[in-house]
């Protein structure tokens, strides 16, 4: 059984060190041969021998103890929590490079504690109970295995898939570190892909039962009505549950829990998949839209009912997003996110006057324009908006710059002429907020 995630995807001009964690700084745009930096990941189920669990068992205990060190002295940074804990961890039986990945473990989880602190949060002191291993350092794939290190001059190979061996064997494609749980192995890979010259933009509206996905030209709807099927059976069959001890019905619930995790990812792989290869064969952009904060709108006070909240707040419009960023970006298309001002209003704006449309609950789902006197589904009406707002941006930025790209005043007398518009996204691993 194997499945192919994303972990991280940034675009970067020229090569850059990431090891120092440094921030990338980069301009790409429509037409420019800039090159596409993708990172996934693939894992597969293997067997752990007595070495590798051994293994794991002294890499949280590392951390746990660089945690303890970073707690006593105050030390939240990777550089200081590395001085005062390097040397406390000869005690153990690992190799050097797993010292360090454990303090960096611990120094992430250290930052988050200050974090949340800071806003004010209640935080406990944090330990590291999950056995797993994440390492970037002093291992490679020999032989349809890949060989780590599990002790001081000595070695492991732990045997790989023939899916994993055809994905990291693909042209161009570079393994960077490898993560280990008790039965599962994961391979971080990365890409170097050219990014496609688009023609056009595609706006995609995330909803409850469905994808819309669209422009002026044409829209589709994609069906995911079969996911809140899957999570309300869930929810029932949780609920349905006799027995006494809280343990055994925690695991089971946990089961429940990941079949139906499973169950919607594939349903969502499909339908985002058919979206990213049409869009590769329109050379369109994907726009997404900021809902970041739309759980805020399903909360206990708000006059809605229990049901509809669970509903509601089970809706995986973050997985959607995930599977069509590190989809588009490792074939090189680019992913555009919109800044919640953008997002503002585009289900309830009309796409040709501009007027905001009327609702009405014999309509259902559809909106009517006072203006323009017609009637249009509200889902397209919100993926058109996208698509055409994302062009205006760039309009509205090539309108201030001259033949020789110097200032001049955009007025009515001045055309504009049409443009492919640019990829000048915010940061994609997190995006800018309005």
């Amino acid at each position: 059984m194997l499945k192919n995630t994303t972990v991280l995807w940034f675009v970067a001009l020229g090569s850059v060190d990431l090891s120092s964690g440094a921030s990338l700084t980069y301009t790409v745009g429509f037409g420019s041969c800039c090159a596409l930096l993708a990172v996934r990941s693939v894992w597969q189920h293997y067997a752990p021998t007595r070495e590798v669990l051994g293994l794991l068992v002294v890499f949280r205990r590392m951390v746990n103890e660089s945690i303890r060190i970073g707690i006593a002295n105050d030390a939240s940074s990777l550089r200081k929590l590395s001085l005062l804990s390097y040397n406390q961890l000869a005690q153990y039986d690992s190799p050097c490079c797993c010292k360090l990945c454990a303090i960096s473990r611990a120094a992430g989880i250290l930052a988050s504690r200050k974090k949340s602190r800071r806003r004010g949060l209640p935080s406990r002191t944090p330990y590291a109970v999950r056995q797993q291993l994440v390492s970037c350092y002093v291992f490679k794939t020999k032989n349809g295995g890949l060989e780590i290190p599990i002790a001081r001059g000595k070695r492991l190979s732990i045997p790989l898939t023939k899916h994993t061996l055809d994905v990291i064997s693909q042209p161009g494609v570079t393994v960077r570190s490898f993560t280990l749980t008790l039965n599962r192995l994961s391979l971080c890979i990365a890409l170097d892909v050219v990014k496609l010259e688009c023609t056009s933009t595609v706006g995609v509206d995330r909803n409850l039962r469905n994808l819309t996905v669209g422009n002026e030209e044409e829209t589709s709807h994609y069906d995911l009505s079969e996911t809140v099927r899957v999570a309300s059976t869930t929810v029932r069959i949780v609920a349905s549950f006799k027995r006494d001890d809280a343990r055994i019905r925690t695991v089971i619930a946990s089961k429940h829990g990941q079949r139906r995790t499973a169950r919607t990812g594939h349903l969502l792989h499909n339908a985002t998949k058919t979206i990213v290869a049409l869009a590769v064969q329109r050379r369109q952009v994907i726009v997404l839209e900021n809902i970041q904060s739309i759980r805020a709108l399903y909360c206990k006070g708000n006059g809605q009912g229990r049901k509809y909240r669970g509903r509601m707040n089970a809706w995986s419009f973050s997985e959607a997003q995930r599977q069509l960023e590190y989809k588009a970006r490792w074939i090189g298309l680019p992913v555009i996110r919109l800044s919640r001002r953008e997002t503002r209003g585009s289900s309830m704006t009309c796409p040709r006057c501009g007027e905001r449309l009327q609702s009405d609950k014999r309509l259902k789902r559809k909106l009517w324009c006072n203006k323009c006197r017609i009637v249009m589904d509200r889902d397209r009406v919100a993926a058109v908006n996208l698509a055409r707002r994302r062009r205006l941006r760039f309009d509205r930025s090539r309108a201030h710059e001259g033949p020789q790209g110097g200032a001049v005043e955009a007025v009515k007398g001045n055309p504009t002429p049409t443009v492919v518009p640019g990829v000048d996204a915010p940061k994609l691993t997190q995006p800018t907020k309005s």
